[in-house]
């Protein structure tokens, strides 16, 4: 008789986490290493086409599937057909696939192509899910309380002294700060957004979607801007690659693999500890430094991240306004 082994819940969900937040902060570095062979509108094209091939081909290969189920099922089997969305519920789907894509990612793409650090655009970054919880919370009728508030002053005081330790350090200009801000912002209001109207379509096809609209917006500013033709390096072809399996897809997957398996909380506790990794990896691989002014800001955002995240703790699950990575 053969013995049947099973990896314990608790050893897959740590496995994942770690997968998780080295998939998501390779975004950032691979971000630093594609912009060095391409034009931003180039990479992300480029990125978002492969993307959006591989989740086309994946789609069709369900479908494929299912219909070989059903044609296998007993003639008066229940089917359930999903009917295509309405064109509201399209629009709707655009608008948010423009923001919580392009509006997120080219913004973020930029700032690392102009010299700010990976590290500080994960910083940035890694505030975003707080700044939905505290901010988009009231919009929606949720309430935050006091040590909330001030944990989110703690955490842009934090990524304040970050930013003002690596001016001091880089050759971006003090404008390309702005950028990761920008980006943040984008997500917020896709977030928004999309609660105030859930979306209705399967995260597959709704990320086919976005990725979609995405590759077609980059698509015409590619075009306008003269950047379309990726060049023939294979070093561009291989970040390229990268960038679409593992930020995009993969880590997208481990968000949602984790998401049924802790709660919201420690996920944004996750999220935080891409900065940090990025931080270091972009030390080793890049030389990026980072300034005693900006160790302690690190220090600051954490502890204020983990005020807001010790205060949502506490609300009722019906009130969870945690992180949003459409």
């Amino acid at each position: 008789m053969s013995k049947q082994t099973c990896v314990p819940a608790g050893t897959v969900t740590a496995l994942a986490s770690a997968a998780f937040v080295l998939s998501w902060s390779s975004g950032f570095l691979g971000a630093r290493l594609g912009t060095g062979q391409a034009a931003v509108p180039t990479l992300l094209l480029w990125r978002y086409a492969v993307v959006t091939a591989v989740l086309v081909a994946g789609l069709g290969a369900a479908r494929l599937l299912r219909r070989r189920r059903r044609a296998r099922a007993p003639a008066d089997a229940t089917r359930l057909v999903r009917p295509p969305p309405g064109p509201r519920v399209a629009a709707h789907h655009v608008v948010v696939g423009l923001l919580s894509q392009v509006g997120y990612v080219l913004p973020v793409y930029g700032a690392i192509a102009l010299g700010v650090s990976a590290g500080t655009t994960s910083l940035v970054d890694a505030v975003q899910p707080v700044v939905v919880a505290t901010l988009v919370g009231p919009l929606l009728g949720q309430r935050v309380r006091g040590p909330q508030w001030a944990g989110l002053a703690a955490a842009f005081a934090g990524v304040a002294a970050v930013v003002a330790g690596d001016l001091r350090s880089t050759v971006a200009p003090a404008w390309a700060y702005a950028l990761p801000v920008a980006a943040v912002a984008s997500l917020v209001a896709a977030t928004f957004l999309e609660r105030r109207r859930p979306a209705t379509l399967p995260a597959g096809p709704l990320l086919a979607l976005h990725s979609a609209v995405a590759a077609v917006a980059l698509a015409a500013l590619a075009l306008v801007t003269g950047t379309a033709a990726p060049p023939a390096d294979p070093a561009f072809w291989g970040a390229t690659a990268f960038l679409a399996l593992v930020p995009s897809l993969g880590a997208y997957a481990l968000y949602w693999t984790l998401l049924r398996r802790v709660d919201v909380t420690t996920l944004n506790a996750l999220l935080f500890l891409v900065v940090p990794t990025t931080t270091l990896a972009g030390a080793a691989l890049f030389d990026e430094p980072l300034s005693p002014v900006g160790g302690i800001g690190l220090g600051l955002a954490a502890l204020g991240v983990a005020a807001v995240l010790r205060g949502g703790s506490r609300h009722s699950p019906g009130d969870d306004a945690g992180p949003h990575r459409p």
